[in-house]
């Protein structure tokens, strides 16, 4: 089968050696990527911008990185001049997730950033837990993506790594909003992370929940839904930061030959998915590359670098070329 520019809509590379080790694995795959800005200092100025985005062109070639800033109170002036140069802004919580001390710590406080935006047209990219329950953090942000929709009904603001079910209805309640959908949610259940003897590997935030939340974004994938795209959230870690209870799926290497064998031959929307959807939502202008995979038995990598993968070890029947 052959891809139409596939597109990542949530990718993270970190920086150094380990962006070198993984970046790859995305390249080889997709034609662009969404790159997270929770780094340590965050991106969140035109200088760390600028400075990430020469990294990963100076290590990859026919690929365009989409960058996102990190949330914080920014002025007109500077959203003016960053507007450019971004796809969006990403809304942390602060605290709930990796490197994520920094965000928001009351949403009121960056309306006045949100009402720039809006103006701008920047989407908002949002993190959306609470600091509940952990089952249940993503359906009590439910009321606060209501809140946003209504109170910014011109900003386009998406619901990231959505694991769940509960949040799927609200894209068809308001039309500012959309979703990505992380292959770990799409095809795990709690019992890979904690079924058996623990995975850390698989352990992220938010955190992969029931067989119910599982088959029901399922259904919503396969049906092709318009607001519905890809976003990885591939989030790699050393394994001594793994063990140490660091929060992240590194699903890079494993991407295409695992949704392939998910959409079997339903090519048209598995294309959808992997990127028209993405493309028509926000306009996205990525120069085109067509990926080609093949039915070939191929087999995931144990390590990549310091990295374990999703998957590691497991034969796949389709291999991209």
């Amino acid at each position: 089968m052959t891809l139409n520019t596939p597109i990542d809509m949530h990718l993270h590379l970190r920086e150094g050696k380990m962006l070198r080790d993984v970046l790859p694995h995305t390249t080889n795959q997709f034609a662009a990527a969404v790159i997270m800005p929770n780094l340590i200092p965050p991106v969140d100025n035109r200088e760390r911008l600028e400075r990430y985005r020469k990294e990963i062109l100076e290590n990859s070639s026919d690929f365009t990185p989409l960058m996102n800033l990190f949330m914080r109170e920014y002025t007109e002036e500077e959203l003016l001049d960053l507007a450019d140069d971004i796809f969006a802004i990403k809304l942390y919580p602060a605290g709930i997730t990796t490197n994520s001390e920094g965000g928001v710590k009351s949403i009121e406080n960056i309306y006045p950033v949100l009402e720039i935006m809006q103006e701008l047209n920047i989407p908002l990219s949002v993190h959306g837990e609470t600091n509940g329950f952990v089952l249940d953090r993503e359906r009590e942000f439910g009321a606060v993506y209501k809140k946003l929709a209504k109170d910014f009904p011109k900003l386009k603001i998406i619901m990231e790594h959505v694991g769940t079910a509960d949040l799927l209805g609200l894209l068809d309640e308001y039309e500012n909003l959309y979703a990505t959908v992380t292959l770990h949610h799409l095809l795990l259940t709690l019992d890979e992370v904690a079924g058996g003897m623990l995975n850390p590997h698989y352990f992220c935030k938010p955190i992969i929940k029931t067989p119910q939340d599982r088959l029901k974004i399922q259904e919503f994938v396969k049906k092709g839904h318009k607001k519905v795209m890809f976003g990885s959230d591939s989030a790699p870690h050393t394994i001594k930061n793994k063990l140490k209870g660091a929060a992240g799926v590194f699903s890079a290497p494993v991407i295409l030959p695992a949704l392939a064998e998910f959409f079997e031959d339903d090519v048209e929307t598995f294309q959808k998915f992997i990127s028209d959807n993405a493309r028509e939502n926000f306009n996205l202008n990525v120069p085109e590359r067509e990926i080609e995979i093949v039915e070939e038995e191929w087999t995931a990598p144990y390590m990549v670098g310091e990295v374990k993968p999703m998957f590691a070890g497991r034969k796949f029947r389709y291999k991209v070329l």
